[in-house]
């Protein structure tokens, strides 16, 4: 197919051009005003990472906390990752540490997308056959609604057409970010709404989709990537993710191709990720990145009180669950707001006062 239609496929209109213009207002005050220290910024980085490895394995069913999740990878070089969820959690972190790292030097390649691919499933037994490789058989796109019951959302691209059909996609990626004609966030836009539709991948096709973005992102200049997880906002709005996915791909490959559901998702998603960067720009106060819910736990503290999971589930009359309650605690102490003391069912939480 042309590679024209990528082109055709993509109507701007009015709020699409404003949200751009946002972005890429706040892309260039970043750049050129950013006064946190660097010791802020380590920790944040440090914390992104666990952030958006949770975030990106628990879209796809696995069921680690952040908490778990930091814990774990604290021992990660004494231990080999052994089940299922510690062996995607193990090689989703590699692979977004190393695209944080080293960006600038990483190219949109065929190469580079396979090497990605053998990365994120280095640790998984089940996947050693085909990492690294696209796929050799049909797969269909499900997700799971709130029944528990799987619904399909699409029929990907057939195994011997990926292989043609990915290097069209990354030609015309590559070709329209060293013409400068569209705009970087809708090349993205197209390229991972493309990447998805042809689901070039047995498996790990979701989580090279949100890894591509960080990359491709930071290649275009939205430096501030690494400090504020974008999979974590997909995750916190993950039905409004596949909405937007099956209202495009219901119309892929057809003469009424039109992205225009997808990027306004994903500017939705950008938006977001700028309003909390944003905050934390304002002053050197990681308080101000917190999320609503993160909020809502770091004010039960006050000067010298000390709380437990329990108890703030009891003060907040049980509205966020436990398991969120723990992720926001963990958190907090990871951006030194709080301090923990204690073990297993005895563990308090204490604010630090600087």
């Amino acid at each position: 197919m042309s590679k024209n239609r990528f082109n055709k496929r993509i109507n701007l209109n009015q709020e699409i051009l404003a949200k751009i213009g946002k972005i890429d207002e706040f892309k260039g005050l970043w750049q050129g005003s950013l006064q946190l220290s660097p010791q802020i910024l380590g920790r944040l980085k440090s914390w992104v990472i666990i952030t958006s490895t949770g975030a990106s394995t628990r879209i796809e069913g696995a069921k680690m906390t952040d908490e778990e999740i930091a814990r774990f990878l604290r021992g990660l070089k004494s231990k080999v990752p052994k089940s299922r969820d510690e062996q995607e959690v193990a090689g989703y972190a590699d692979l977004i540490s190393r695209i944080f790292d080293n960006y600038k030097t990483i190219n949109l390649t065929e190469n580079w997308i396979l090497q990605f691919h053998n990365i994120l499933l280095q640790f998984s037994e089940k996947d050693k056959s085909h990492k690294g490789k696209f796929k050799s058989a049909n797969n269909t796109v499900v997700m799971t609604n709130k029944q528990g019951e799987q619904v399909i959302l699409f029929n990907p691209t057939p195994p011997y057409l990926v292989k043609p059909e990915m290097e069209v996609i990354i030609a015309w990626t590559s070709e329209q970010f060293t013409t400068n004609k569209i705009h970087p966030i809708l090349i993205i836009a197209n390229f991972i709404f493309e990447f998805l539709a042809i689901h070039p991948f047995k498996d790990g096709n979701g989580r090279m989709s949100r890894a591509l973005t960080n990359l491709l992102l930071l290649k275009a200049g939205y430096v501030y990537i690494p400090y504020i997880s974008f999979d974590e906002i997909i995750e916190e709005t993950k039905v409004e993710y596949y909405l937007a996915l099956r209202a495009t791909q219901k119309n892929h490959k057809t003469d009424h191709e039109d992205i225009t559901p997808w990027v306004e998702y994903l500017l939705g998603v950008l938006t977001e990720q700028v309003e909390k960067a944003r905050g934390l720009m304002k002053s050197d106060q990681p308080e101000k990145i917190l999320s609503e819910k993160q909020r809502q736990i770091f004010q039960l503290f006050e000067a010298d009180k000390e709380i437990g999971v329990a108890g703030i589930n009891k003060l907040l009359k049980g509205k966020i669950p436990k398991a969120t309650i723990k992720q926001s605690l963990s958190r907090l102490v990871s951006l030194r707001l709080l301090e923990r003391t204690g073990q297993a069912r005895s563990t308090r939480y204490k604010k630090i006062v600087k």
